[in-house]
Parts: structure tokens; C-alpha cells; sequence
């Protein structure tokens, strides 16, 4: 087994991967972090866990956009901030909860 080693958000991690996909690895790595600086950008510092998760959420919607078919459009991808700023609020309102009952 071969392993990556990646940054993401200053932070090194060294990925376990197919010999031969190192570079692949790397480079989709270097891709997920500059999502997750955008979004950082747009919903302000709300911890790295929340900040995965909307990437996560954020990626698997335009993959599923993309399946279907849907172009994005400058419109939606204001929608998709717009979105994005909601659940952030709602994920934090969930959070405080959590925490409130522990």
C-alpha cells in the first residue's frame, strides 16, 4: 500500500492509497482545500469538523448536479452561499443543544 501525504487547512496528513494514485491524491486534496478556504470565506470560522461537513454536503450536491445534468449558474451558486450560511446556522443552533445537554 502506498501513502499521500497532504495539507489540508495547514495541517499534514499521510493518506494510505493505490500504488501509482500518490499524485492523484495530492492533487484532489489540494482541490478539497481550496474548497474548504472558499467556504471558510463565505461562513466564517465555524470549526473544522462543521466546515468538512458542508464541504462534504457542498461537493456531493454539484456531483449529483453534474449526474443529472444541471449546469450551475451564477444565481444558484448564490443560492448555494445562501444555503450553505443556513445550515452553518442550523448545524451551530445543533451544536449549542448538544452541548447545552451534556
Amino acid at each position: 500500500m502506498a501513502k499521500a501525504d497532504i495539507t489540508l487547512r495547514g495541517r499534514s496528513f499521510s493518506i494510505a492509497c493505490a500504488p501509482g494514485q500518490e499524485m492523484r491524491i495530492q492533487r484532489l486534496a489540494g482541490q478539497l482545500d481550496a474548497r474548504v478556504g472558499q467556504i471558510a470565506g463565505a461562513v466564517g470560522d465555524i470549526g473544522d469538523e462543521r466546515l468538512l461537513l458542508i464541504t462534504a454536503l457542498a461537493l456531493l450536491d454539484e456531483l449529483d448536479s453534474a449526474r443529472r445534468g444541471v449546469s450551475a449558474r451564477p444565481d444558484t451558486e448564490a443560492r448555494a452561499v445562501e444555503l450553505l450560511l443556513t445550515m452553518a446556522s442550523r448545524v451551530e443552533a445543533l451544536a449549542a443543544r448538544l452541548e447545552n445537554e451534556t
